[in-house]
């Protein structure tokens, strides 16, 4: 397994307030890696510690596996807060002059960026007349020059309509899929995150709280029926033979979770009490992606 990005404490310190503290991240070679925290949580002065924008107060930081930082960020491409670029200039100019003060400058490569984005028809416009939704592509593009295999990516789709939104997000996905980039997202809109995220972080006062793939996000926020019984072992034989159910699971002797047939809940009922098992409970539970993170940083 390769590893992009892997921090060990990483901390930073700004006189007596603790930005970050003690961060041990692992983004995987291939991850989109969903950032999640609310504003003043950590993200932005975490990612800029990778990026080389400031310097840690404290850890470690490996890049590619390797402890040789200078080399490592010559293949980060990276938009920490407000993506920055000439208004005057057009699209195509500005991924020349980009190209050429970083010494990455070939016109085929420009090319090859601006469709990769969807700019290529647009490469004579200004700058300064794009859609937000265009210019937070155009950054995107410019965080590509340095032949970026690993992309870190601060709020991107913020300020965005669905319209944007929708395209940042398929835009995304495509260079993660068919260009094999790596990259760190953080976002305020979780369920867009949810999207397209193969693992998450999860950041709150500057601590990493949790980390967890895609799977384990879809089992955490499963929905299901918790059935409450005098009997769970005779209510199992009830729900499987009269009824037909197969995906449920019994938690304890009083508690059953059945995770389908939510729109049978009368019919279940009905055949359990029928057989003289006294039910106690019959709820819908369960939460979405965004109660699961809000209530995992404590909010309500």
């Amino acid at each position: 397994m390769e590893y992009i990005l892997q921090t060990k404490n990483l901390t930073k310190t700004f006189k007596d307030k603790i930005a970050v503290n003690c961060v041990s991240m692992n983004v995987k070679k291939g991850d989109i890696y969903g950032f999640i925290g609310r504003n003043g949580a950590g993200k932005s002065t975490f990612m800029k510690m990778i990026c080389g924008l400031i310097i840690p107060s404290g850890g470690q930081i490996k890049l590619f596996e390797s402890g040789n930082l200078t080399k490592g960020r010559e293949k980060i491409g990276s938009i920490i807060e407000t993506p920055s670029f000439y208004p005057s200039m057009s699209v195509k100019e500005n991924l020349i002059y980009y190209s050429i003060i970083t010494g990455n400058y070939k016109l085929n490569k420009i090319n090859d960026i601006l469709d990769k984005v969807g700019l290529l028809e647009s490469a004579d416009k200004k700058a300064k007349i794009l859609s937000l939704g265009m210019k937070q592509r155009l950054a995107i593009a410019i965080a590509l020059i340095s032949t970026a295999d690993f992309l870190i990516l601060d709020e991107p789709i913020n300020g965005l309509d669905p319209t944007g939104i929708k395209e940042i997000r398929e835009l995304l996905k495509r260079l993660n899929q068919e260009n094999n980039i790596t990259i760190v997202i953080s976002s305020h809109i979780l369920g867009e995150l949810s999207k397209i995220a193969t693992r998450y972080g999860v950041i709150d006062n500057g601590i990493l709280i949790d980390e967890f793939d895609q799977k384990e996000s879809i089992a955490r926020c499963k929905k299901y029926l918790k059935l409450e019984v005098d009997n769970s072992e005779s209510a199992y034989y009830i729900l499987r033979e009269k009824i037909g159910l197969n995906n449920f699971k019994i938690m304890d002797r009083n508690l059953i979770h059945i995770y389908d047939s939510f729109e049978r809940i009368s019919d279940i009922n009905k055949a359990l009490v029928m057989d003289g098992i006294n039910v106690s409970c019959v709820n819908k539970e369960g939460k979405d992606f965004e109660e699961y993170v809000i209530n995992l940083m404590g909010g309500e």
